[in-house]
This record gives C-alpha cells, sequence and structure tokens, in this order.
C-alpha cells in the first residue's frame, strides 16, 4: 500500500489543470482524429480501429456497439459545444447503423458484426449491443428530438422485451441465448435507460431503470461481500469463483448517481460500497487492475484504459454527492488516465491495454475507448470545474 499511496501523492501534485488539459487533447485532437481516420468516408460507418500509426484498418470488422458507441460521442460532442460538426458526423452514423445493422437478415434486432463493407458477419442478436444502440438513439434525438428516431427507441423496447426479457428477471445474453448470464449487459441497458429518460423526460424510462436497480439489488449485487458479480446462471445464482471486474463497480457508483438523479432514490450507501470495493484492485502505480475474487485478491493484474476512467467518474459521482476528498481522488484518477493511456505518439490515440510488467499488449486503437474517455472528461469538467 505504501507505492500506492506515495503514486497517489503524485497524481494529486499534478491534477491542477488536468480537466482543461483533457477538454483540450479531446477537442483539438481525438474528434478530429476519429472523424478522419475514423469515418470511412467510401462506405460510410465508423473505423473499429486504428493502426499504431494512426491510420484506419479499413479491413476490420465493424462491431455493432462500437458503431453506437461513436454515433454516442459525436452526439455529444455537439450537445456539450467541444464538437459542433459533431452533430452531422452522428446522424451519418445513424443512419449507416440503421441501413446495415438493423434487420439485414430480415429477423428484427441487429446483428452483431458487420464486415468492412458492411454486409453480414454475425448475425447474433447480442444485448450488449442492444444497450448500445438505445444509447446512440437517445444521444441523437437529444440533438432535435426527431420523432423517428423516438419511434426506434420505443420500437427496440419492443423488441428486447418480446424476444429477449429473462423470465428470471433481466434480459438474456443475446439470441439465440447463451450462458453463462453477465451483470454487464443489464449495466448498460441500465445506463441506455438513464440516457433515455434524459432525452426524451418520459416516465416509462425511469421505470425501466428502475427493474435493473432492482436486478442489481436482488441478484446481482453481494451486499455481505460488497462486491459486484460478474458471471451467474440462468436463474442469477452464483457461479463459483466469483470473479470481480473493479472497473465494472466503478462503473457502477457513477450510474447509480445517475439513477438517484432522475428518480431521486437514494443510492449513497451502495455507491460508498462497491467504490471501497474497486479500490481494494489496484496496482502499484495506482490504477485499477483488471480481475479480481470476491475476497480483495488480484487475479490478472492486466490493465485496461477503460477502468481507469471509469474510477474517475466514480470519484467524480461522489464529489458531485459532497464526499470529502472525492474531487481530488477525481483529478488524480484523470491524472493516471492521461499518463499511462493517453500520452500516445498519435494525437487523439490511446494505448488500451498494459500486462502487469506495464508493456502494451493492443498494438492498435480501439475506438471503443472513446466512449469511456470523452465521458470521464466531460463529467470532470460539469462536476469539478
Amino acid at each position: 500500500m505504501a507505492e500506492i499511496d506515495a503514486a497517489a501523492a503524485a497524481n494529486r501534485s499534478d491534477s491542477g489543470d488536468i480537466v482543461v488539459k483533457l477538454k483540450a487533447r479531446i477537442i483539438d485532437h481525438t474528434f478530429q482524429l476519429w472523424s478522419t481516420e475514423g469515418w470511412d468516408r467510401t462506405t460510410g460507418g465508423f473505423i473499429d480501429r486504428l493502426t499504431p500509426e494512426g491510420l484506419a484498418d479499413r479491413l476490420a470488422p465493424r462491431r455493432v456497439f462500437v458503431q453506437a458507441r461513436q454515433i454516442h460521442c459525436f452526439a455529444k460532442g455537439a450537445q456539450l459545444g467541444w464538437y459542433p460538426q459533431g452533430r452531422e458526423i452522428a446522424l451519418k452514423g445513424l443512419d449507416y447503423l440503421l441501413a446495415k445493422a438493423k434487420s439485414p437478415d430480415g429477423r428484427p434486432g441487429f446483428v452483431h458484426t458487420l464486415t468492412h463493407d458492411g454486409n453480414i458477419l454475425d448475425p447474433l442478436r447480442d444485448t450488449y449491443d442492444h444497450a448500445f444502440v438505445i444509447l446512440a438513439l437517445a444521444s441523437a434525438y437529444a440533438l432535435d428530438r426527431d420523432a423517428q428516431i423516438r419511434a426506434e427507441i420505443d420500437a427496440l423496447c419492443c423488441y428486447l422485451d418480446a424476444a429477449l426479457r429473462s423470465p428470471h428477471g433481466g434480459f438474456v445474453e443475446g439470441s439465440p441465448v447463451s450462458m453463462p448470464r453477465r451483470q454487464n449487459p443489464q449495466m448498460h441497458l441500465f445506463e441506455a435507460m438513464i440516457a433515455a429518460f434524459d432525452a426524451t423526460h418520459d416516465t416509462v424510462f425511469q421505470n425501466r431503470a428502475g427493474e435493473f436497480f432492482a436486478l442489481f439489488l436482488a441478484n446481482l449485487y453481494d451486499k455481505q461481500k460488497q462486491v459486484l458479480g460478474e458471471y451467474f446462471e440462468d436463474d442469477w445464482s452464483k457461479i463459483e469463483p466469483v470473479s470481480v471486474e473493479p472497473g465494472h463497480h466503478a462503473e457502477w457508483v457513477w450510474l447509480l448517481k445517475g439513477f438517484e438523479r432522475i428518480t431521486g432514490c437514494p443510492t449513497g450507501r451502495y455507491r460508498g460500497e462497491l467504490l471501497d470495493s474497486a479500490l481494494r484492485y489496484r496496482d502499484e502505480a495506482g490504477c485499477l487492475v483488471d480481475e479480481g475474487d470476491a475476497n480483495g485478491n488480484i487475479r490478472r493484474y492486466s490493465r485496461r484504459c477503460w477502468p481507469q476512467a471509469e474510477i474517475a467518474k466514480a470519484w467524480i459521482a461522489q464529489a458531485e454527492s459532497g464526499e470529502a476528498g472525492a474531487a481530488d481522488e477525481a483529478r488524480a484518477a484523470l491524472v493516471r488516465l492521461e499518463r499511462h493511456y493517453l500520452s500516445h505518439p498519435v494525437a487523439g490515440g490511446w494505448y488500451d491495454a498494459f500486462d502487469g510488467e506495464g508493456r502494451s499488449t493492443v498494438a492498435t486503437i480501439p475506438a471503443s475507448s472513446f466512449y469511456h474517455v470523452l465521458c470521464a472528461a466531460s463529467e470532470a469538467e460539469a462536476v469539478l470545474g
């Protein structure tokens, strides 16, 4: 713990202008990179990953959840005023998503993966993907309140209810059904419903979000050990040994604050417990590692980019709630994110993952991380200033 404390002190000492620095990085470089190399001007759609040199990997498959995340990012950039051009790009991305991924085989729902030229690669209907499609639709709806986009949101919720709802609560992994069940799709559906309420102010989405909060309390969260499990049987019973991902603990902290905001339902107890548990799984640099067990032991010392963004968001949520010291912890987490992951030779790029020895393990620059980085920076500006 002495090493972690020393690293934390160093991070705090560098944190004075980190919010301004991250915002400038995203405005000046990240949006520019992903709207040029990250957008396919020939076929339409977002590029899934860039080469280590920052060039488009045009032959890479197109994951549908990545298309949806990029729509969300560019719509959010426009809403924030950080990147006004994002509105046009988000709407072009949405047109591509609806044209290519929605029912291209005549079956309802969105396919899982497209080829680089927009054909079906994997026809799976994946619940995790659909959560991000709803998030993208909600973000696009917030731009202009377009009735057709609202209709797409409602239709997709009806599809989820008809095809993917589980009799044991929540939603199955996809169609066809697979095991084990994971908390991750449920978490992102929770996020999507909060976003849909923010965009529409329709109480139906408050109620839908409430279903996932109830699932969290009843099945996903172990109140005795204060950990969130990752994998479950069909009836939500635990799969032993329990796998713990501290990044998801942090993500839930932020989402529970959002749920409290839209419903007034107090979530402070669970946010505090989840954050305390997440902090047990840190390496000597103070970064969250990828996996631990239910007793606080680290299983994998590898560490990806996204958990570092999520722990910053968790501290930001706590700062918004008035927790003493949380703002300083949030800034220190943002310093770690910037220092270890965003200081990439490609302006606007990032390192996605490191092993326990600090060696980069993913050569490419995946588009999927933009969603985490942008949200951390925008939340930091809104709350920390």
